[in-house]
Parts: structure tokens; sequence; C-alpha cells
């Protein structure tokens, strides 16, 4: 037992040797491993840094090469900017030098020019006396010949240049007259054809239809017993209808007819429409009548709202004012010398369409003026003014355009012309009324026409007769040949024609042709 604890005090003690034995050798190695790596880094940090030292001098030396290249750079750019300054100077010098030596030429040719004109002046204020001197000799020897005119020709020189003068006004006058002619006869023939053509071109494009209308309306009745009934016990049933239409019933002894007479076309057809209703109906007394009459009123106003309507729409208008459609149905109930006034203005607005299509104007416009150019026919009163004005005055007041307005008031000369569509309404206006069958004109109102027609040119001094021929269309004016020269003769006609322009009222144009001429009778006995 002791030996076994002794023994393993033994190993224990000898585990104990071991173990410190160990741990010093072991120090003693770590010591030394430890040295030797010391060594080694102090040894691998001198040499890094040698290296780096080694480095940033290579690295000291490549950036002051740089340095220098780029100082070097640099210089020489400068060197080539300074370079290029200095031979811009020098350029501007030589350009400042040489515009110095060319100002001092010109000086040097002005100051010569100068000596030049002071000696040519010189020489002229010389020439100058001369020429006064001369012109005084001059003046002297024209007096002396003046003098000696005057005794031979009995003339002054002042009654000599009056002569002179108003020869030199006649032969002027007579030549302007000529010209003038000459110049009028070819803008006729040159502007003739076109026109011709442009107008007939129109016409034919445009429906017409002849006048037939007047102041009378006839209403046919199956048997005369209804003439009785028509006017009643003591005729108040004809008065009460006269009294509500504004209308003459003529009753006559023509076999079934009645004449309803009156200047209103509206009112006419109130009456003709009452009077057939009143016929159908049978029963005829004034209660009835007033209502009939009432009645057909209402009908005949809706009526001339849908005619004027359907007149804007065939036509393509739009825009237009209820109350301006409304006159241009009642246009439908008025004539003017026969012709229906709604065919009329509907004709004058197709005409106007087709005629600044091809004038290059705006057809549109045109038509619209057409259309409402008689508008001031159809007033609700009657006004003081003429239908041309009152026209534009309704025109404006419903808003319309001032060209369309223009074109109504100045298409029988009572306003001024602004634009191209008041003349083109003016000509086709004229056209409309012009053709045949057109209108028909009153006969005290025809042979008034004529007879101012020839009065107008009795006028005249030298015109011995006149006629009216060709149903007014032209004018033969004779001229006695000892009063009148052909000059004057062809004066007479141009200022004639634009007298005739300018007071009277026509259809169409109207020739004027003067004739002059010489007879010499004698008698063989």
């Amino acid at each position: 037992m002791t030996t076994t604890i002794g023994i393993i005090i033994g190993a224990v003690a000898g585990c104990g040797v071991g173990v410190a034995l160990s741990y010093t050798l072991l120090k003693k190695a770590i010591t030394n491993r430890s040295q030797d790596i010391l060594k080694k880094a102090e040894s691998d940090a001198k040499a890094l840094k040698k290296k780096s030292e080694e480095d940033a001098e290579l690295l000291k030396k490549e950036k002051m090469l740089q340095a220098k290249e780029k100082f070097l750079q640099l210089k020489a750019e400068h060197e080539k900017t300074v370079n290029a300054r200095n031979q811009e100077l020098s350029n501007a010098e030589n350009r400042l030098k040489q515009k110095e030596n060319t100002l001092n030429q010109k000086l040097e040719d002005a100051n010569r020019k100068i000596n030049e004109n002071n000696t040519l002046k010189e020489k002229l204020n010389r020439q100058l006396e001369i020429t006064e001197q001369k012109q005084a000799e001059l003046d002297k020897q024209t007096s002396v010949q003046k003098a000696k005119l005057e005794s031979i020709a009995e003339l002054t020189a002042q009654q000599a240049k009056e002569q002179l003068i108003q020869l030199m006004e006649d032969e002027a006058r007579a030549e302007a007259l000529v010209t003038i002619k000459e110049i009028v006869d070819e803008a006729q023939n040159t502007a003739n054809m076109e026109a011709k053509k442009l107008v007939i071109k129109s016409i034919q494009r445009t429906g017409v239809e002849t006048a037939l209308e007047n102041a009378v309306s006839v209403f046919n009745i199956e048997n005369d017993e209804i003439k009785g009934r028509i006017i009643g016990r003591e005729g108040r049933n004809i008065r009460t209808l006269e009294n509500l239409t504004g209308v003459d019933v003529i009753i006559d002894d023509s076999p079934d007819t009645i004449l309803l007479s009156s200047f209103d076309p509206v009112r006419r057809e109130i009456a003709r429409l009452s009077l057939h209703k009143l016929v159908t109906d049978g029963r005829i007394h004034p209660a009835r009548i007033e209502e009939i009459v009432a009645k057909t009123k209402k009908q005949i106003e809706q009526e001339i709202n849908e005619i004027g309507k359907r007149t804007c729409i065939d036509l393509g208008i739009h825009n237009m004012s209820h109350e301006l459609m409304r006159m241009v149905g009642k246009m439908r109930y008025r004539s003017s010398y026969g012709q229906n006034l709604l065919q009329h203005s509907k004709e004058v607005a197709n005409l106007c369409a087709i005629m600044a299509a091809e004038l290059g104007l705006n057809p549109k416009l045109a038509k619209r003026a057409g259309l409402l150019h008689d508008i001031g026919k159809v007033p609700d009163t009657e006004p003081e003014m003429p239908h041309a004005l009152f026209g534009a005055q309704l025109a404006e007041q419903y808003k319309e355009k001032p060209e369309i307005v223009n074109a109504i008031g100045a298409h029988h000369d009572e306003m001024e012309m602004n634009n191209l569509i008041s003349p083109l309404v003016q000509v086709c206006d004229a056209i409309s009324g012009a053709r045949p069958g057109a209108r028909r004109e009153v006969v005290e109102a025809y042979m008034k026409r004529l007879n101012d027609l020839e009065n107008l040119a009795l006028t005249y001094p030298g015109v011995v007769k006149t006629f009216a021929i060709q149903a007014g269309r032209e004018l033969r004016v004779i001229v006695g040949a000892e009063k009148v020269t052909d000059e004057q003769a062809d004066q007479i006609s141009f200022d004639l024609s634009k007298k005739i322009q300018n007071e009277m009222t026509y259809p169409g144009q109207i020739k004027i042709t003067v004739i002059r001429e010489t007879r010499s009778v004698n008698y063989a006995r």
C-alpha cells in the first residue's frame, strides 16, 4: 500500500517534473521562434520601407517629368497664341497703314478736284457774265422786233397769245374728244363680248316666267243666284265683306263671275279665299263673314311665313331673321309692273349667285343681297322714303352684313356703292326687269317716258328734231349741219347718254344716235 502510494506519488512527481521541464523547453522554443519572427518582420519592414522609398522616388520623378511636359506644352500653346496675336496686330497695322495711304490719296484727289472746281467756277462766272450781256442785248433786240411785229400785225402780244391759246384749246378739245371716243369704243369692243357671254349664260341658267298679274282677281261662281246671297239683304253682306277685307267686290252683269279689285294682292287673296269658303259652306251672313275673314287672315299669315321659310331653304340661305323671312313671303302677293315680286327677287338672287361665281366673288352673299334687294316694297306700314333706302334700313335693323345693306340701298343709285356686290345686284335687277315679258308697263307711264326722252334731247343747242323709236330703246337726234360740227355731234351724243343715265329710269339700255347731214335742194323749171 505504502509502496503503491509511493509509486503514485513518484509518478505524479515525475509527471510534474516532466510538465515543468516541457513548459520550460516550450517557452524557450517559443521565445526563440518569436525572436526569429520578430527579426524576420523587422527585416521585411526594412525591405518594404526601402522598396516604398524607391517607388516614391520613381513616382516623384515620373510626376516631375509629367509636370515638365505639361509646362512645356502650355508654354508652346502660349507662344503659339502670342504669335497669332502678334500676327493679327501686324496685319491690323498693315491695314491701317494701307487705309492711311488710301485716305491720303483721296485727300490729294479731293484737293485737286477742289482746285479744278475753283478754276471751272471762275470760267463759268466769266461765261455767265458774257451770257447776261448777250441776254440783255437779245432782250433789247426782242423788244425792237416785238414792237415791229405789233405794228405790222396790228395786235398786241397779249392779244396774239390769247388767240394762240384759244386755237390750241380748240385743237386740244377736238383731239381729246376723238381720243375719248376711241378709248370708249376700244373698251366696249374689248369688254362687250365677255359681258354678253356672262349675261347670256346667267340668264340661260335662270328659270323665268312672263308677267301676268294685275290689280283685279276673278272669282268664278256656279250660277247668278249666288250673287244675290253674297250681296245680302240691302247689301249688308257685301258691305261687311268689303269693310273687313278692304277690297271692292264688283258684281255686275258678267255671267258667273265676281271681280275683286284692290291694289294689295294680300287683301285680294283674303277676299277670294273667304268668298270661296262662304260659298262652299252656304251660310252667308255678317257674323259668319267676320269669322271666315278672321280665319283666312290667320291662314294667309301662316302661308306667308311658310313661303318665306321655304324660299330661303330652296335658295340655300340660312340664319335670316324671322321678320325678314316673313317679308320675303309677303313678296309672293306683291307685283311690280305685273311682275311677281317674289319671282323677281328669286330670279335676281340666282343671277347674282351665278355672276358672282363667274367673277370670283362670294355667291352666297350675292344671292342673299339679291333676294332682299326689294324688301322695302313690302313693309307693314307705308314709309315716306324710297323703297331701296327703307329696305337698307330694315336689313341693318335685323343685323344683316354691311355689304348686303349697301347693295339693297344702292340698287337704284340712292346710296353710294362701297363694295362689288352692290353693282352686281343693280345689274341683275335690271336684267330681270328688262327681259322680254318680265314686266307690263302702264301705257301712260310708257308714253311719259318717251316724251321725257325726246324733250331731254331738245334742250341741247343745235338740235332740230328728236325721235324715240324701238319702244324707247333708241333715240335719234337730228342736228342742224350749219349749227353743229362733227366733233360737237359726238360730244352731244356722249353728254346726252350720260344725262339720260343719271336723270331717267328705264329698262335695259338706250342707244343715242346723233345725225348731222347737209342737204342741197334746187328745182329745175
